[in-house]
């Protein structure tokens, strides 16, 4: 069964414009490129230090082949890995798992 991941991220101080400019213009890309599903990237409106992603997987099977494919990938971790860690509190991520509901406009 499909399934979502809503991703939560505290953004570290004065670094929002950098972090959604590194989503939007490296990390998205390449991810989409390896097969990744991103349904939304979202940013706190009033505040500047959350941000918001949802990625969409077929089932656990498909969720683990997609994160070897970017996470241990060479590009990744030669060039974005580090990138993150100074942008984000990693320590303060937060992950739920979620599955639509019938009337849900993601499926």
């Amino acid at each position: 069964m499909a399934f979502f991941e809503i991703r939560q991220y505290k953004i570290r101080p004065g670094k929002m414009d950098e972090w959604v400019d590194f989503m939007q213009n490296v990390i998205l890309p390449f991810q989409i490129s390896k097969g990744m599903v991103v349904a939304g990237s979202f940013k706190g409106e009033e505040d500047d230090s959350v941000y918001f992603w949802i990625r969409r997987f077929e089932n656990e099977a498909h969720r683990e082949e997609l994160y070897t494919a970017v996470y241990k990938s060479e590009e990744w971790l030669s060039t974005m890995a580090d990138r993150v860690g100074e942008l984000i509190d990693r320590e303060a991520i937060v992950v739920n798992r979620v599955t639509a509901t019938s009337l849900s406009v993601l499926q």
